[in-house]
C-alpha cells in the first residue's frame, strides 16, 4: 500500500474508525460489570462466581497476549481488527442467552479472545500509518474511543438502553449485533484502503522459523524488557485504583454517591493524561522524560491517596494519579515502533508481551490491595505499594535509552 503520511486526514481517518472498534470492545467488555448485580441475581451467581467472570477478560491476555500479537503482525491490523470485532460480538451475543455461569464463563472467555486482537491490532494500525516518532497522538485517539465505551455503558446503556430494550438480555444481544456490524464495515474499509498490504507481501511470515526469530528478538529485547515493567505497574496501578477507589472512599466515611463522582474523577483524569501527555511527548521529542515524569505524578498521587483522608490532598492524589497512569497508557503502546529492532514489522508481538506480562501486574493490583487490607485492617498499605509502582516506572524509564531527541 501506499502509506498516508504523518499528519494526514486518511491516516487519521483509519485510526477514527479502527478507534469505534474499541469503543463496541470496551462497552461490550464492561456491560457484565454494569449489569453485574442483576445478573448475579438472575442466574444465582456465588461472590466467587461473580468475581471470576469480572476477571476473566484481563486473565485471558496473559497466556494469549503474546501469539495473538505474532498473529495480529502477520494478518495486518485490517484483518485482525474485523476478526477480533467479530469475535467478541458473537460472543457477547451468547452471553445474552446464557442460561448459567459455565456458559457464561466461556463466552466471556471468548470476550477476551477478541479483545487481544483490538489491543494489539490497533497499535500495529498506528504503526503502518505513521512514522514512528509520530504514533502518541494517534494512539490517544483509540484510547479514548476505549473511554467512550466504557463510559457509555455505565453512563447510558445501564441506565437508559438496558431499560429501554427489555433489560441486560437483550442490550446485551443487540451490543453484540452492532460489533458484527463494525466488524463487516471495518474489513471493507481496511480493506479498500490497503492497510494489510505489506502483511499480505510477506510471504512465509506464519512459519515455524519466523515466529521463533521474531520471538527470540522480542523476548531479548533490553529496552522492550523496560518497556514491559512501565506496562506492569500501570497496569497494576490503574486495575488496582479502579476496583478499589469507590470502597477505600466509602470506607474513610463519604456517601457511596459522592464516592462514586470521586472515582469519575480519576477517570476523567486518566483521559486527560491519555489525551496531553504523547502528544506533548512527540512534539518535544520526549518520551522517555515522559514515562518518568508520569512515574512520579503517579507515585506522589499515591501518596495522596494513601494519607489524604477525605480532605484536598486526597482529592489531588486522585487526579495525579490518573493523569499519571493516563499517561502512561498510550506511551506503552506508542514506544514499541520506536525502539531499535522492532519497528512497525513487529508492532504487534511487541506490546503483545508488553500485556502478556503486564496484565499479570493487572490481576495483582486489586489483589493485592484487598489481601492487605484483610492482613492489616487498613487499606493504607495496599495504597502505599501502589504508590511505589509509580517510582518502579519512573526507575525503568529513566533507564531507556534512543527515546529523547
Amino acid at each position: 500500500m501506499t502509506e498516508p503520511g504523518a499528519g494526514t486526514r486518511r491516516a487519521y481517518g483509519l485510526v477514527v474508525a479502527g478507534a469505534f472498534g474499541y469503543t463496541c470492545l470496551t462497552f461490550v467488555w464492561f456491560s457484565l460489570p454494569a449489569y453485574l448485580s442483576t445478573v448475579s441475581a438472575e442466574l444465582g451467581l456465588t461472590g466467587t462466581q461473580a468475581g471470576v467472570l469480572v476477571g476473566a477478560v484481563p486473565l485471558t491476555y496473559v497466556p494469549l497476549a503474546l501469539a495473538s500479537g505474532v498473529v495480529v503482525d502477520r494478518a495486518g491490523p485490517g484483518r485482525s481488527l474485523a476478526a477480533g470485532a467479530l469475535v467478541f460480538g458473537l460472543a457477547q451475543i451468547a452471553r445474552s442467552a446464557a442460561p448459567g455461569f459455565p456458559s457464561l464463563l466461556a463466552a466471556t472467555l471468548l470476550v477476551g479472545v477478541g479483545a487481544t486482537a483490538v489491543t494489539f491490532g490497533l497499535p500495529k494500525l498506528v504503526s503502518v500509518l505513521f512514522p514512528p516518532e509520530r504514533t502518541g497522538t494517534p494512539s490517544s485517539i483509540y484510547l479514548i474511543g476505549s473511554s467512550v465505551g466504557s463510559a457509555g455503558v455505565f453512563g447510558v446503556g445501564r441506565p437508559v438502553l438496558g431499560p429501554m430494550l427489555g433489560g441486560w438480555r437483550p442490550l446485551f444481544f443487540w451490543s453484540g449485533v452492532v460489533a458484527v456490524g463494525y466488524a463487516a464495515v471495518w474489513f471493507a474499509v481496511a480493506r479498500r484502503a490497503g492497510v494489510d498490504d505489506r502483511s499480505a507481501e510477506d510471504e512465509g511470515s506464519f512459519s515455524l522459523g519466523s515466529v521463533r526469530r521474531d520471538l527470540r528478538l522480542i523476548l531479548a529485547h533490553r529496552e522492550l524488557q523496560l518497556v514491559v515493567v512501565v506496562g506492569t505497574m500501570y497496569l497494576l496501578v490503574n486495575h488496582g485504583v479502579q476496583g478499589w477507589l469507590p470502597t477505600v472512599l466509602e470506607a474513610r466515611g463519604l456517601s457511596a454517591g459522592l464516592a462514586g463522582r470521586i472515582a469519575s474523577g480519576f477517570v476523567a483524569a486518566f483521559a486527560l493524561g491519555v489525551a496531553a501527555v504523547p502528544a506533548v511527548a512527540d512534539r518535544y521529542a520526549a518520551r522517555r522524560t515522559a514515562v518518568v515524569a508520569c512515574g512520579l505524578v503517579a507515585f506522589a498521587g499515591g501518596v495522596g491517596l494513601t494519607v489524604g483522608g477525605v480532605g484536598p490532598l486526597l482529592y489531588a492524589g486522585v487526579v495525579a494519579t490518573g493523569v499519571g497512569v493516563g499517561g502512561l497508557s498510550p506511551l506503552v503502546r506508542a514506544i514499541p515502533p520506536d525502539l531499535e529492532g522492532v519497528g512497525a514489522e513487529l508492532t504487534g508481538t511487541a506490546v503483545g508481551f508488553v500485556f502478556a506480562v503486564g496484565e499479570v501486574g493487572g490481576f495483582l493490583g486489586p489483589v493485592l490491595v484487598g489481601s492487605l487490607r484483610g492482613l492489616t485492617g487498613s487499606y493504607a498499605p495496599g495504597l502505599a505499594l501502589l504508590a511505589g509502582a509509580g517510582l518502579v516506572v519512573a526507575g525503568a524509564g529513566g533507564a531507556l535509552r534512543r527515546l529523547d531527541g
